[in-house]
């Protein structure tokens, strides 16, 4: 069903329920009780009789925010009606319908002015009514940050070092969500600020068994608004993993960012490492520096915490053997490998190349009967790797394809997941949505995103293509820059912490070696952002003197 017409269906239904259980609460007001039945008409009635801001009402219905907003304009009306007990408020918020209706429909409801005995109050009566409005200004702080979080903009922290040295482990980025068009929230029910669950109740690691943060039985489907742009070859990119098995809402599954090194129609390869696009070599921004991982042989144990001092980002793994030590550095620059060569230490120093015709496949199990596909190349049915990969064509919206056993693994998300058609094999043949199929038509663009750091990235060789209805935005900076701020499991070292002030307000998308900082417009925002009040206040205190 059309996106705007679920919303619309989800507004009818919720306006009916509040008609329902408030209609006799708004003749008592003074209003025809049908009006408790027209969307934000009915809320705009209920701010206009509590003197709140009438403007309020346009938030009513809004996704995510629109659940929070209704609560409060119930907790208004209730309180209209003499129901301030702790108890009202809670069975207001839990139970609004039922709560209301109770209220609605019993005989000695009647208004209360709750301003009429302010003369009367005791100090604790006062010291009440204080905390109620510290509570709503807290409330619509929240509101005010989730509409941001929501509608404009949202934090995103960089857990590894798939795109070092690019974005650093311990950068905290804003993503701007209208870069390629806005993606409308399709899980309006859900509790802000939270991406997929709520926190780790089960099973350590496992968030197949944690409550989700968001209703997923009130959903919406994929639409996304003033699309001027698509993602290009070299842009950064947030999206949400695809093959995310715990999620089933797009925008719930899990946030990876990466770079889009091929588009909708090219095609992708990985020759010995190195990477190339349409038969030709990759382009290296300036913000960019080629990494590949090295095995080093030495005699005795490196100064490890020294080099991380020197170098930064330096996972490695140390292990020690007969002869000396090993160690398997991540992400090695040309000019520091030829550094770490030098050191006396060094015995034998060679970059980490998978053979080619290898196919990587990992199991979840010793006997190797169960592949483990989010660990495995894909497709799994090629003989490929990290290092030798391709060439694969990205799929392009139109595209027809060739479906049979050998291509299948390469498609079968595509037709079943990301393009939600039923798809099954049955005595040797192949059957989309119940039909025999040999081919099949694309239904939407799709990218091909890896990461900076070819050799320490879980990316698009392994999960493989990215439907465009999974992009979320750009990064636009980094407002916060920690080292240290994750621990590395890959690592036997950990980087020391740091804060990196050098990075912070720095734009992370112009693909430039030295991007400008920003900090001064950021201080700016926050100095207007906190002392608006206060000018407000000083101004109104000022207006108030010269009247006298």
């Amino acid at each position: 069903m059309n996106y705007f017409l679920t919303y619309t269906v989800y507004v009818l239904i919720l306006s009916v329920l509040m008609g329902v259980s408030t209609w006799k609460l708004f003749k008592k007001m003074g209003y025809n009780p049908l009006f408790a039945f027209i969307p934000f008409y009915n809320y705009f009635i209920i701010l206009k009789e509590t003197k709140h801001p009438k403007w309020w009402a346009i938030l009513s219905y809004f996704p995510i925010v629109g659940p929070i907003m209704m609560s409060v304009f119930h907790l208004y009306l209730m309180k209209k009606f003499g129901k301030n007990l702790f108890k009202d408020q809670i069975l207001t918020v839990i139970l609004p319908f039922i709560y209301m209706a109770t209220v609605n429909y019993s005989k000695d409801v009647e208004i209360e002015d709750e301003n009429a005995n302010d003369l009367f109050l005791t100090d604790e009566e006062k010291d009440a009514k204080k905390k109620d409005t510290f509570l709503g200004s807290i409330t619509f702080a929240v509101v005010f940050a989730t509409i941001i979080h929501v509608f404009v903009t949202q934090p995103f922290g960089i857990p590894t070092g798939s795109m070092e040295r690019t974005l650093l482990v311990g950068d905290f980025l804003f993503v701007n969500k209208w870069s390629y068009g806005y993606r409308l929230p399709m899980r309006p029910v859900a509790i802000p600020f939270l991406q997929g669950t709520i926190m780790d109740t089960g099973q350590k690691g496992n968030p197949k068994d944690d409550p989700k943060s968001y209703v997923d039985g009130v959903k919406l489907p994929y639409t996304r608004i003033l699309q001027f742009n698509k993602p290009q070859k070299n842009d950064v990119v947030v999206f949400n993993y695809p093959q995310d098995s715990v999620h089933t809402a797009i925008d719930r599954k899990d946030p990876y960012v990466k770079r889009c090194v091929a588009t909708a129609g090219d095609t992708f390869e990985m020759r010995a490492g190195r990477l190339f696009v349409n038969g030709k070599p990759e382009t290296v921004l300036g913000d960019q520096e080629v990494q590949h991982r090295y095995i080093v042989t030495t005699g005795s144990q490196l100064d490890i915490p020294s080099l991380y001092n020197t170098y930064g980002f330096l996972p490695v793994q140390e292990i020690q053997t007969d002869k000396g030590y090993l160690y398997a550095f991540q992400g090695l620059t040309d000019k520091t490998a030829a550094e770490i060569k030098g050191l006396s230490q060094v015995i034998e120093m060679k970059e980490d190349v998978s053979p080619k015709g290898e196919a990587a496949i990992a199991y979840k199990d010793d006997l190797r009967t169960k592949i483990d596909t989010t660990q495995s190349i894909f497709p799994v049915n090629k003989p490929w790797n990290g290092d030798w990969y391709g060439p694969v064509r990205i799929p392009k919206k139109g595209d027809v394809v060739a479906i049979n056993n050998e291509s299948l693994p390469m498609y079968q998300w595509i037709i079943s997941e990301y393009e939600h058609n039923s798809l099954e094999k049955k005595n040797g043949k192949i059957f989309i949505n119940g039909k025999e199929a040999n081919q099949y038509t694309i239904q939407q663009d799709y990218y091909m995103m890896v990461g900076d750091n070819r050799d320490a990235s879980l990316d698009a060789r392994f999960f493989g293509f990215v439907p465009e209805e999974n992009i979320v935005g750009k990064p636009m900076f980094t407002w916060m820059s920690l080292q240290g701020a994750f621990a590395d499991s890959s690592s036997t070292y950990q980087a020391p912490f740091k804060i990196r002030w050098d990075r912070m307000f720095k734009a992370t998308n112009t693909g430039e070696a030295n991007k400008t900082s920003y900090w001064w417009i950021a201080a700016m925002i926050l100095i207007l952002f906190f002392g608006w009040e206060y000018f407000v206040k000083l101004f109104k205190k000022k207006k108030s003197e010269d009247e006298l």
